[in-house]
C-alpha cells in the first residue's frame, strides 16, 4: 500500500510529536508513525523537564535570563564541540517554539522548576536559581481510550498521585523538614481528591506527552501506531520517503517535502553500544525505552549521513532492580551521610556533581585502573534514617530483592562491609575517616562536594554548614552497587541549524531532517541543567518542521487516501488547517 504526505515523522517522542504538531499548524500535511503500540518514547518515561533559556514560562516568573547570558552559558558548558550556528539556533528558536503552540494549543501548560539549579551555575551565565520547566499534571481521563497507550515510566505513581519535580524535592526531606512533611500531606490531600473525583493524573514526562498527543488528536495529525520504520526512500541523493510495516503489513509512504527522523537513540542494542562506547555497557542499565535500538539513526547512516557523539550518553549513576529497569540515582548523591568508593575502596568523585559528570568520571577511572564500574554507594543507618532511597522512605526495611541479588550489602561495622566487598578493609577505614573529617569542618577538600549549588539542590538544609556532608559513623553500613545507567544515548545523524541531515562531506541530504536522540546532542559532551534532552529535542523538530513548510515547492494535491487502521485510530487526518492570519 502506497500513501503521501507533504511530511513524514518518524517516532512519537517529544521531538516527534513537537515536529509532526508544528507541521500541521504550518499547514502541511504530516503524518507520524510509531514502531511501539504505545506513544511517547523515552519522553513519557522521563521527568518531563524542559531545559530552553528565556522561554515564556520563565520570563512570566521574572527568571533574571537574557539571550546573551544564555549564549555565554551553553558556550561554556559546550565548547566548540557543537558548531555556534546550531546553538544560537536552539537558543533563538526555543521561545519562538512555545509562543508558537501554545497559541493554539489549548493543552499547553506549564510551571517553572525555580530553584533547580543550572548543572553549571558557576559557568558564565549560569542560573543559580535554574531555568528547568515541566508540564503541569493533567488529568488522564481527556486521552479517552488512548490512555492506556502511554508509555509508561521506569516507576509508576499509585492511582490518583501525581508528584511534580518540586514535590519530589521537598518529598526527599520528609524526615528532615516541615516543608518535607508539608509536601507530603499536600500530596496526599490532593490524591484524596483524585480518588473521590475518578481523576487519573498524569505528570512529569506522561504530562508531557499526554499534553503533545491531545494537541496532535485536536489538530487532527493521523499517528500510525505499531509500524516499525524499515528504510528510507533515497531517489537521486534525496529522500522523498519511507517504507515501514502497519500492524504487520508493508506500506510506502512519499514525502513530498521531506521525512523527520525522530526516533530516538541505541540505548538498547548493546552491538551498536559496545561498537561506538568505550567500556562495559549492558542494556539492562538504561531508563529509556525499550523500543531504541538505533534503527533511525542505521537508516539515516544507509542514506548516506555522517554521525556523531556516538561515544557519549545522556548517563546517570544507577541501581539495577532484579525486577525491571534500574533505579536512576538523583537526590541520593546529594544527601549527606553517604560516599562513592571504587573497588581499592577510595573516592574518586564528587559523588553529588551533574549524573552526566559523574558517569564520564566513572569511565575514565575505569580505564586508568579497573574497578570504578560498578562502584560502590556507602551509607550509614543514619542515612537510612533520614531519607528517601530507592523509593523507600526514611526507617523503612530496603527491599529484600535487592539482598537477595547481591545488588546491596549489610555489615554491623565498615571492615565487615569491606570484606563483604572484597574492597581493603584498611583503605575503606582510611577513605572513611578522612571523609568524616572533612563532613565536621564542612568543606570537603579532595572533590568540592557541596561547593556548587547545583550539589545542595538535594542536599538537607537541616545539615550544616554543607548541606550535602556528614559523617558515616552509626551501623550497620550499607553499600549499594552503582553502575553506568543512561537516560538513552546522545549520539547520532548530524545536523545543521536546520536540523537538516548532513553527510559525511558536510552536504545536506535533500528531505531528510532528524532531532531528538536520533541527531548529535546539541549539547556535546556535557549537560546545561534538567530537560537539556527534551528541550533541544522538542526545539529542533520546531526547526525542522517550519524548514519543511518553507521550503520553495508548492504542495500537491492532498491524499485522501489512508489504510483502514489508520482511519481506526485514535486521531483524525489533518481536518483543520491554520490560516494565514493565525500563523502571523
Amino acid at each position: 500500500m502506497e500513501f503521501e504526505f507533504d511530511v513524514v515523522v518518524v517516532g512519537s517522542g517529544a521531538a516527534g510529536m513537537t515536529a509532526a504538531l508544528t507541521a500541521a499548524y504550518r499547514g502541511l500535511s504530516v503524518t507520524l508513525i510509531e514502531k511501539s503500540r504505545l506513544f511517547g518514547g523515552s519522553t513519557a518515561r522521563s521527568g518531563g523537564g524542559i531545559w530552553v533559556p528565556n522561554n515564556p514560562v520563565l520570563q512570566a516568573e521574572g527568571v533574571p535570563d537574557s539571550p546573551e547570558m544564555a549564549r555565554t552559558y551553553l558556550k561554556a558548558v559546550v565548547g566548540d564541540r557543537v558548531p555556534e550556528a546550531k546553538q544560537r539556533a536552539f537558543l533563538d528558536q526555543g521561545p519562538e517554539m512555545f509562543r508558537y503552540i501554545g497559541a493554539r494549543s489549548k493543552y499547553w501548560e506549564f510551571a517553572y522548576d525555580r530553584g533547580y539549579s543550572d548543572y553549571h551555575p558557576e559557568y558564565p551565565g549560569g542560573l543559580a536559581q535554574g531555568r528547568s520547566i515541566e508540564p503541569k499534571p493533567i488529568d488522564g481521563r481527556l486521552l479517552g481510550g488512548d490512555l492506556h497507550k502511554i508509555n509508561q515510566p521506569t516507576m509508576s505513581a499509585p492511582k490518583g498521585i501525581a508528584i511534580t519535580v518540586k514535590d519530589f524535592h521537598d518529598l526527599n526531606m520528609i524526615a528532615r523538614t516541615w516543608n518535607g512533611k508539608k509536601t507530603a500531606m499536600k500530596v496526599g490531600a490532593k490524591t484524596a481528591l483524585n480518588l473521590v473525583k475518578g481523576a487519573l493524573p498524569l505528570s512529569l514526562g506522561k504530562a508531557l506527552a499526554a499534553r503533545l498527543w491531545l494537541s496532535l488528536r485536536e489538530a487532527g495529525v493521523p499517528v500510525w501506531l505499531n509500524t516499525p520504520l524499515t528504510e528510507l526512500i533515497v531517489e537521486n541523493g534525496a529522500v522523498v520517503g519511507i517504507r515501514a510495516e502497519h500492524e504487520g503489513r508493508p506500506v510506502t509512504i512519499k514525502a513530498r517535502r521531506g521525512v523527520v527522523l525522530a526516533a530516538g537513540g541505541f540505548e538498547h542494542n548493546l552491538e551498536m553500544r559496545e561498537q561506538y562506547i568505550d567500556g562495559p555497557q549492558n542494556t539492562g542499565w538504561t531508563v529509556g525505552a525499550t523500543e531504541n535500538v538505533g534503527e533511525g539513526i542505521v537508516a539515516g547512516q544507509h542514506a548516506g549521513a555522517a554521525v556523531d557523539l556516538m561515544d557519549d550518553a545522556w548517563w546517570g549513576p544507577s541501581v539495577r532492580n532484579p525486577d525491571g529497569p534500574p533505579f536512576f540515582m538523583l537526590a541520593e548523591r546529594s544527601q549527606p551521610g553517604a560516599i562513592v568508593v571504587n573497588a581499592a575502596g577510595e573516592r574518586f568523585v564528587n559523588e553529588s556533581a551533574p549524573y552526566v559528570n559523574v558517569v564520564h568520571t566513572m569511565y575514565q577511572e575505569e580505564k586508568k585502573v579497573p574497578g570504578s564500574i560498578p562502584a560502590h554507594f556507602i551509607f550509614d543507618q543514619n542515612f537510612r534514617d533520614r531519607y528517601l532511597f530507592l523509593g523507600n522512605f526514611p526507617k523503612r526495611p530496603l527491599p529484600q530483592k535487592y539482598f537477595d541479588a547481591g545488588i546491596i550489602k549489610q555489615a554491623n561495622t565498615l571492615a565487615e562491609l569491606a570484606e563483604k566487598l572484597g574492597v581493603p578493609a584498611d583503605k575503606l577505614a582510611a577513605t572513611v575517616e578522612r571523609f568524616n573529617g572533612f563532613a565536621r569542618k564542612g568543606r570537603d577538600e579532595d572533590f568540592l562536594r557541596g561547593d556548587s549549588a547545583y550539589d545542595r539542590y538535594y542536599g538537607d538544609p537541616t545539615v550544616k554548614p554543607n548541606p550535602t556532608l556528614a559523617p558515616l559513623e552509626r551501623g550497620p553500613f550499607y553499600a549499594v552497587e552503582m553502575v553506568p545507567g543512561d537516560l538513552g544515548t546522545k549520539g547520532g545523524l548530524v545536523t545543521d541549524e536546520h536540523a537538516r541531515v548532513l553527510n559525511e562531506q558536510g552536504a545536506v541530504i535533500p528531505g531528510l531532517y532528524s532531532a531528538g536522540n536520533n541527531s548529535a546532542a546539541v549539547m556535546g559532551n556535557d549537560y546545561a541543567g534538567a530537560g537539556a534532552t527534551i528541550g533541544p529535542a522538542m526545539v529542533f523538530g520546531f526547526i525542522a518542521a517550519n524548514h519543511l513548510a518553507e521550503l520553495d515547492a508548492e504542495p500537491e494535491a492532498r491524499s485522501d487516501a489512508e489504510p483502514e487502521a489508520v482511519a481506526a485510530a485514535p486521531v483524525k487526518r489533518n481536518a483543520r488547517k491554520v490560516s494565514a492570519a493565525q500563523e502571523n
